[in-house]
């Protein structure tokens, strides 16, 4: 077996994938601290293709070192979006009739295993701050909670972790 050269990879360039259909979904990241999990989110909504990223709270912002380390020129692909006030993200995204989402661990969760995401309704998934998750204030808004199933003694995986799973699960859910 022979591993295929970046330019055998067929991806499309910026200007084209800006064009491109997309999963419609906006990844949100709730005051997530680290600058490589930002950049790493990035990267993986490009792998997806998703609508956009919005940035609240004390998310770091591009262009920035840091981010770019993990982003690998995502940042230039994937439109964004900064709110100091996650409840501000919310309200324009029920505005825009999006489907409120926390991944987190919560009485009442939806197993990932067994939700069904509709073919016509978008989604806005939130990841939280990676010691506190998913904000209390938008906790008391969602429309639903997903966790992820977890077998080990950890109790969380990685937002980047988490971003990557949900993610692969939507599109392996709504691209058949």
């Amino acid at each position: 077996m022979r591993k295929l050269k970046l330019e055998e990879l067929n991806r499309p360039s910026i200007e084209e994938f800006k064009t491109q259909e997309k999963l419609p979904i906006i990844v949100v990241l709730d005051n997530v601290r680290s600058l490589h999990n930002v950049g790493s989110a990035f990267r993986t909504a490009d792998g997806f293709a998703v609508e956009a990223i919005y940035l609240c709270g004390i998310t770091a912002q591009p262009p920035h070192r840091e981010i770019e380390k993990t982003a690998l020129g995502a940042t230039q692909s994937i439109h964004w979006e900064y709110f100091e006030n996650v409840e501000d993200a919310v309200t324009q995204l029920k505005q825009n009739n999006f489907q409120i989402v926390a991944i987190e661990q919560a009485e009442n969760s939806v197993s990932l295993l067994d939700f069904k995401p509709s073919l016509d309704k978008k989604y806005a998934l939130f990841f939280g701050n990676e010691v506190n998750g998913v904000s209390e204030e938008v906790m008391k808004q969602i429309d639903t909670c997903l966790e992820i199933p977890q077998f080990g003694t950890k109790h969380s995986f990685n937002i980047v972790i988490s971003t990557g799973i949900v993610l692969w699960d939507f599109y392996s859910k709504t691209s058949s």
